[in-house]
Formats: C-alpha cells, structure tokens, sequence
C-alpha cells in the first residue's frame, strides 16, 4: 500500500489473557500463511489459506478455537495481528464482525535486529508478529504501534483526496511529456494557459516547424477537463449525497475523450 497516515495506538495494552489464542497473519496474493500460539504451548503452529478467502481464514479460526477448547476444557479467545498493508481494512472488520479480538500493527514500528543482516520470510515475520502481539497485551511500553482502524465511511470519504492525488500525478506527467518532446526540438516554452493556442504556431531550434507525428502528440483537453468534471463530482456528491454523484458523474463522463 503506498503509505498512508494512519491514527496511531502507542499505549501499551492489557495484561496478557491466559486463555486466549495468539494467531498472526502473513498476507499476499496467492497464500495467507497463519501462525498461531495455543494456551500452555510454546509451540508455533503454521496454518495456510488461499490469499483473499476470508471464509477460509474464519473456519480455520474456528478449528484452533474448538482444538484449544477440547484439550484445555475451557473457553478460549482469539486474539489476531496483521501488519498494515495493501489489504486495507476489511480483514480486521470481517474479524471483529465474528467477535474476534483483531489489531493491526504498523511494519515500522516492529523491533527488528541490527547486529546482522535480517532473513525475511513469511514464516520468520510470522513468528515476530506473535511475539510482539504477546509483548503488546503483556503491557510492556513502546513495543510497537497499533493502528485505529477507520470506520467504513471514513474510509470512503478519503477516496476524494485520494482520487485528486492521482489525477494531478496523472496531469503533472503529461505535462513532463509535452515538455520532453518539446525540449528534444529545441523548444522551452513555458506552458500558461494559453499554450494549446500557441502550439501550432511553435518553431524548433533550428527554425523548422514542429512535425506532423509531433503535432499529433499535442496537449489534449481530456486530463484537466477530467480533473474538473470529477471535481464537480465530489463536491455535488458532499452536498448531495445521491443526486449530486450521480450527475457529477455523468459530467464527468462527458469530458472524456
């Protein structure tokens, strides 16, 4: 996930529950590779379900749940942690949703050796994760830091500054290419607002005029008209929920080229 800011926990937890069962998550694509600690073990287990079934993930749960109940004769929680990631949120809602205790640590925070060089696989991080988790609901401070995951609708909302961030990454490297064309003929124009009006009428370094194929790479309207339509989109959308998405999206689809 590019990075981004996320509230974050840095008061240490509570006391560690002698009956609760410490699981970690390792996400990717393809595999989710669970590691888990029982009650009265000090053995990890290593469990692996197919990336993206959270179906999956739950009936497995519920297995090292019933497991740890029938050996112990006692109920047992389940305490979970992830890293965050490019997996977003919805793991720690789908968990929480089915009364599982879920905590989403941010990677940086993770104490790591710096006396030699670092092996880094899933099962080694796996490993760290339930170390940590423990450490953190043992209550000791500054273990790492644990991010407040946002509400569904906080989420959505910040879908507006982040659409925005894109289409101005987007405008600024089409922008970067005119200049480059131009730059390669010996033209520095500075692109004002009136630069689509004068590009026909540009000369090269050596006096030429520009090419056809060059021409025909000239500054299209669409990406700044697309900025604008979806502008109007969030903001009719803030104002009218409903309606004004709608038809700021239908605008929006107008100025496409």
């Amino acid at each position: 996930m590019s990075t981004t800011t996320h509230s974050l926990q840095n008061k240490t937890g509570p006391r560690t529950d002698p009956d609760a069962i410490v699981v970690s998550l390792e996400l990717s694509r393809s595999r989710w590779l669970v590691t888990s600690l029982s009650p009265g073990s000090e053995t990890m287990s290593k469990h692996s379900v197919t990336g993206g079934d959270g179906g999956a993930l739950l009936d497995l749960l519920a297995r090292l749940r019933a497991r740890t109940e029938e050996r112990t004769g006692a109920s047992a929680r389940l305490v979970v942690i992830q890293e965050a990631g490019l997996d977003g949120f919805w793991i720690h809602r789908l968990l929480t949703a089915n009364a599982i205790e879920s905590h989403i640590v941010e990677p940086a925070s993770l104490a790591v050796p710096r006396r030699h060089r670092r092996a880094k696989t899933d099962i080694i991080d796996g490993e760290t994760l339930l170390r940590t988790l423990r450490a953190f609901k043992r209550g000791e401070p500054r273990v790492c830091s644990m991010v407040v995951a946002p509400s569904p609708a906080e989420d959505d909302r910040r879908r507006i500054s982040r659409e925005r961030r894109t289409l101005v990454k987007e405008r600024l490297e089409h922008v970067n290419r005119i200049k480059g064309l131009l730059a390669s003929q010996g033209i520095f124009e500075p692109m004002h607002k009136d630069f689509r009006n004068r590009f026909e009428g540009l000369r090269t370094g050596d006096g030429r005029p520009l090419g056809p194929r060059l021409k025909a790479d000239r500054p299209r309207p669409a990406p700044n008209r697309t900025c604008r339509g979806r502008a109007r989109c969030a903001r009719a959308a803030r104002r009218h929920p409903c309606q004004g998405a709608r038809s700021g999206a239908d605008e929006a689809e107008g100025h496409r080229p």
